[in-house]
């Protein structure tokens, strides 16, 4: 099912429709289906599309989180909480904040 939906909204990209909204969905799939490193490139493009876009944003510092790129991940909720800010979107504000202090915690935590 997974891997259907995949190559159904890759088969979309660069068509009429590609967008912010098919680049956020293709990478929370890839991103589903254990492939944070193509879900990082897709949900780039999606905030390239719309960097007010701040769902895209939380799931790329989610997915470069998993691919171990804790600073990466830092960068994109910074630059989501901006874009949540900017749009009003408080819950997105809210938990991306949280998972900031998370990873800079993390980061400066010795062992």
């Amino acid at each position: 099912m997974n891997a259907a939906l995949i190559a159904n909204l890759r088969a979309q990209c660069g068509g009429p429709r590609d967008g912010a909204l098919l680049r956020f969905s293709l990478g929370n799939a890839l991103l589903s289906a254990g492939d944070a490193p193509a879900a990082a490139v897709e949900l780039r493009q999606a905030v390239r599309f719309d960097p007010h876009y701040s769902a895209a944003w939380k799931l790329l510092g989610k997915a470069l989180l998993a691919t171990d790129d804790r600073a990466g991940a830092a960068e994109a909720w910074r630059q989501g909480i901006a874009a949540a800010q900017g749009r009003g979107d408080k819950q997105a504000e809210k938990e991306m904040t949280v998972f900031l202090r998370r990873v800079e915690r993390d980061a400066n935590d010795p062992g």
